[in-house]
């Protein structure tokens, strides 16, 4: 069976991105029990909305339930799990031992995935998952490729999922109380304020006086983790029996979904590269990328620059309309002007192609010469094949 690409789908808009651009599968949460509050999410009826579009495209959708629950939640929670098997969702993913217990009760047929969270990193606690009636394990981001190859050789049965792709935490995966201390918003309940991004100033007293530690003189960044990237390790991580490559990002945008989901896509069907999928990652923001434990060690993975970088490209538009019959209906969503180079993100044979902004109107045919109006609907002429659903990107020239 090949593997599984599994993308992050903060919204139904979102959704809908990751399975045009190539995801078999998405993971997502509800309004509560999910451990991205701050995406907009799903509501119930979102949900069903959600799970029916990706079964229409024989895809499918795996839930987050994956806070750690208190006495309070059990309650609600119990009606979340039956709701999730109403409406067929292909999982739950769970990390709290008496929430996985609840939904065996509460929802039994329901396919149950053991999150991250749950810091999985040997083969007897994979082991104690599947005889609890785990499904799949989603592996601890601190385990090496033999380490993954140990757990699957112990348990040939149980699916392993891993993330290769995205932001990483510093603390053990995920599981992080300095968000809470700083800023009173527990990440262990969705509210994480990222406060390992944070800029910090370490001072150390020596003989009565405060001395300044700083990195470099862009600051001092102690916690601020590089992202994670695997896309040249796929292969690898096959063979040690990980069926679902996971993708970090339900907080992204679409536009950073449709990029990376699309270059990990073709590197699985072998329409890409890994050299080359790996220029294409860095069209859109991210920081430094690092393969983190994979090699067994952790070298390189502080991001002390800080911040993201950006893209080597910009978002421009989305394709409304294809262009069949004429120029191709786009919306603006980032500034062009004609004699601009447009590159098409596309899950089509027109991903790459490149051309000159020209010939642009608006709806009743205006000409237009600068897209500058936030959401305006243009017709565009391309030389290329577009689709609805597709994206197109500025192509920085050298004077920017």
């Amino acid at each position: 069976m090949p593997c599984e690409l599994l993308a992050p789908a903060g919204s139904l808009e979102k959704l809908k991105t990751a399975l045009y651009f190539g995801a078999d599968a998405v993971y997502l949460g509800g309004k509560h029990f999910s451990l991205r509050a701050f995406a907009d999410n799903f509501t119930d009826e979102e949900l069903e909305e959600g799970v029916r579009y990706a079964h229409a495209r024989g895809k499918k959708v795996y839930v987050t339930v994956n806070i750690f629950a208190r006495n309070a939640d059990f309650a609600a929670l119990s009606a979340h799990f039956g709701l999730l098997r109403e409406i067929g969702a292909d999982a739950a993913i769970v990390t709290d031992a008496g929430a996985f217990a609840l939904a065996k009760k509460a929802a039994p047929g329901l396919p149950l995935h053991l999150s991250t969270q749950a810091n999985t990193t040997n083969r007897y606690a994979a082991e104690f998952w599947q005889e609890q009636g785990a499904a799949r394990v989603v592996l601890a981001r601190e385990l090496s490729l033999a380490e993954i190859s140990a757990i699957h050789e112990h348990c040939p049965g149980l699916e392993l999922e891993a993330f290769v792709h995205g932001a990483m935490c510093i603390s053990y995966s995920g599981r992080c109380l300095l968000s809470n201390y700083l800023a009173g918003r527990d990440s262990n309940r969705g509210a994480c304020a990222q406060a390992c991004r944070w800029q910090y100033t370490v001072r150390a007293r020596e003989e009565g006086s405060e001395l300044p530690v700083e990195e470099d003189a862009r600051g001092t960044y102690l916690f601020n983790s590089r992202d994670l990237c695997l896309v040249a390790r796929l292969p690898e991580l096959a063979a040690a029996g990980v069926c679902s490559f996971k993708i970090e990002g339900r907080m992204k945008s679409a536009y950073y979904l449709a990029a990376v989901v699309n270059a990990y896509r073709r590197v699985l069907d072998g329409a890409l590269s890994a050299a080359a999928a790996l220029e294409e990652l860095k069209t859109v923001a991210h920081r430094d990328f690092t393969e983190g434990f994979f090699g067994g060690t952790a070298a390189d993975t502080v991001a002390a620059g800080g911040s993201q970088v950006a893209g080597t490209r910009e978002y421009a538009a989305d394709v409304l309309h294809g262009n069949e019959a004429g120029p191709a209906l786009v919306q603006m969503r980032g500034r062009f002007r004609a004699g601009d180079t447009l590159e098409v993100l596309s899950p089509s044979g027109s991903f790459g192609a490149a051309f000159s902004v020209q010939g642009m109107t608006d709806e009743e045919g205006s000409p237009v010469e600068d897209a500058k109006r936030v959401l305006q609907k243009l017709r565009l002429p391309a030389p290329v094949p577009l689709h609805a659903g597709d994206i197109l990107r500025r192509v920085p020239s050298p004077k920017g």
